[in-house]
């Protein structure tokens, strides 16, 4: 993918659009990194593109005024949003690794 084409596409995203289906809320204290991994995976195969979102404040590019609740005062926090786009062959090497997973499933059930 062309550098033009990641700019176009970044530049007509909704940033308001928060009910998105295709959207994996991600988060460093709830949920391992392989967990958002196979949700991925799983959401690639029913969209063309999946979109991780996180907020944090590791990443100082870009920041939003967001109410902090335990004490009732605006805070800032970064916003990072990243966009996967399925490949040509993720639909064969998905197929592959379930094929992978069933003959060595078979393996441990003749041991």
């Amino acid at each position: 993918m062309a550098v033009e084409e990641i700019t176009e596409r970044v530049g007509n995203m909704d940033l308001n659009d928060v009910h998105k289906k295709n959207r994996i809320q991600v988060s460093n204290t709830k949920k391992p990194l392989f967990f958002y991994v196979n949700l991925a995976k799983r959401y690639m195969q029913q969209h063309e593109e999946v979109e991780l979102s996180a907020l944090g404040m590791e990443i100082s590019t870009s920041t939003i005024d967001m109410r902090d609740e335990s004490r009732g005062r605006p805070i800032q926090k970064a916003k990072v949003e990243i966009i996967l786009g399925k490949s040509e062959q993720f639909n064969d090497l998905m197929a592959a690794a379930a094929e992978e997973r069933e003959v060595a499933a078979e393996v441990d059930d003749h041991n």
